[in-house]
């Protein structure tokens, strides 16, 4: 039962990631004016790609 959960907690993390990585621009659209935009999508990439590391590292682990 525990093993089902943390894959699905894995799958999450690895959704929301790339969720984040792909629409950083849209996401960060409503947030931040036009100069800090790049920036800050830039930011959610990169925070996208470490939520998909950790996403992936869970269901790897977990067999």
């Amino acid at each position: 039962m525990l093993n089902i959960i943390l894959k699905l907690v894995g799958l999450l993390f690895l959704l929301v990631g790339v969720v984040m990585v792909y629409d950083a621009r849209i996401l960060t659209k409503n947030f931040f004016s036009f100069g800090d935009q790049n920036e800050a999508s830039a930011g959610l990439k990169i925070l996208g790609f470490i939520v998909c590391i950790i996403g992936a590292i869970i269901v790897y682990f977990n067999k």
